[in-house]
């Protein structure tokens, strides 16, 4: 069958998306081609917001209208936590869970015999006990793989679904998660981004440790490098970030999520730190690694986040030397304890003004953090072609001493380890692979 694959959300989507299109392609089936029609979409949702939700019953509906005649399958955290509200969206033919996703490659076989009298089928069943962990990584970019090495999260904090979505922490071991980045390298991936939910955990359901993984990934003996993705500032230890500075193949790179910069929303949020760790955890970082790049989560319009509340979250940010932020606005999720919270509510326009606020100060913030790197040296990963009109809204680093291109002349883009994007004319001998510049 020609397949059609869709993925929305987070780093961990796209990494079980990548090793189910991988599985499918070898049972014999094709990724559908521009201009032909699909027999099968398959969909990963997020479910993180009340956007998220939107986007996806948006990508249902596009997928719809571009493939008519297709078998849609739906699954990823959207189609956990509203299987009925999934199923009822024109078109939809599955409705599949996030344990039962990983048997999709399956009922695609089956589909030629299976019963479409009584369309749509919802498949799921409850996460909160479950013990499956299913290791995954992808494979799409040349360059880099998401490689997944946890799952689920058991903090519950009040305005969150993830655990519903995803149930509880759970992992592989140390010498499993070693043997699959083993093959992703193998593969020819120079670099490596380690996502889960809560990565921070690792280790909960195998009676290891977080840093010890690192430990042992850092002695892997290839070219390469690799990146934290998002934990949180109680998991994120001192001996960590030790250990990162003085790393043979991680990079200072760190994101780590604040959500509130008030220890009165931190507790009503049922965040497990407060503004002092968060601030000890951020010095910590600019002393080891001075040109280390820290992007931070930030919610604002949280139930409860008084105008004086909010003003004071955004001078400590403000103060904070970090690089960027990744600002969410909040929005009410069904089930979540903080609706049953007697708090005062944000309005919406309220709730953008602030949102809008926190982009600029981040906007401010990665400038500066650019600014302060021009003239300093760096060793970027080069990938593919690079597209750069939405970089030049913002901000274009060239290197110096190659031509500019033309307006039709092709670039070609590449990170630094610590983050800053920066581009030069397209030379396809350059990609995957590791250059030491001036920027």
């Amino acid at each position: 069958m020609k397949i059609a694959f869709h993925t929305l959300g987070c780093k961990l989507n796209f990494a079980e998306t990548s090793d189910l299109g991988r599985r499918l392609l070898q049972n014999g089936h094709q990724r559908v081609g521009e201009g032909e029609q699909a027999d099968v979409c398959i969909l990963n949702t997020c479910s993180v917001t009340d956007a998220a939700d939107h986007k996806g019953r948006q990508a249902i509906r596009s997928l719809h209208r571009q493939y008519p005649g297709a078998v849609i399958i739906v699954t990823g955290c959207y189609a956990q936590l509203k299987p009925e509200e999934v199923a009822h969206i024109e078109g939809v033919s599955y409705v599949v869970g996030q344990n039962e996703k990983h048997d999709i490659d399956r009922l695609v076989d089956m589909l030629g015999s299976a019963d479409t009298a009584n369309l749509p089928h919802i498949i799921s069943s409850p996460l909160q006990q479950s013990t499956l962990f299913v290791p995954s990584f992808s494979k799409d970019d040349r360059t880099r793989c998401f490689l997944k090495i946890q799952d689920g999260c058991d903090y519950y904090c009040t305005y969150c679904t993830i655990p519903f979505a995803r149930g509880r922490s759970r992992n592989a071991s140390i010498a499993d998660t070693v043997n699959l980045a083993t093959q992703a390298l193998d593969q020819g991936h120079k670099e490596i981004v380690l996502t889960g939910v809560n990565i921070g955990d690792f280790g909960k359901s195998t009676d290891e440790h977080f840093i010890d993984l690192l430990d042992a990934l850092d002695h892997l003996p290839y070219d390469f490098r690799m990146r934290i993705s998002s934990c949180e500032p109680n998991l994120l230890s001192d001996q960590i970030i030790a250990l990162v500075a003085q790393s043979r193949h991680i990079a200072p790179h760190f994101h780590i999520p604040l959500q509130s910069g008030t220890d009165q929303m931190l507790r009503l949020m049922h965040r497990r730190y407060n503004t002092d760790l968060f601030a000890e955890r951020v010095d910590t970082i600019r002393r080891l690694m001075p040109r280390a790049f820290i992007g931070v989560d930030c919610m604002v319009g949280v139930r409860g986040e008084s105008q004086e509340l909010f003003q004071q979250y955004y001078h400590f940010v403000e103060q904070m030397p970090v690089s960027q932020l990744h600002v969410f606005t909040y929005s009410e999720r069904q089930g979540t304890q903080m609706l049953r919270m007697n708090l005062e509510v944000v309005p919406a326009a309220e709730r953008k003004r602030r949102s809008e606020l926190m982009h600029r100060l981040s906007d401010s913030k990665l400038r500066a953090f650019y600014d302060a790197h021009r003239g300093t040296n760096a060793t970027v990963l080069w990938e593919g072609k690079g597209q750069t009109t939405a970089d030049q809204q913002h901000l274009r680093i060239i290197l110096p001493n190659n031509p500019q291109p033309t307006d039709s002349g092709e670039l070609m883009a590449g990170f630094t380890d610590n983050y800053i994007k920066v581009y030069r004319p397209y030379d396809p001998a350059r990609v995957n692979t590791f250059e030491t510049v001036t920027i």
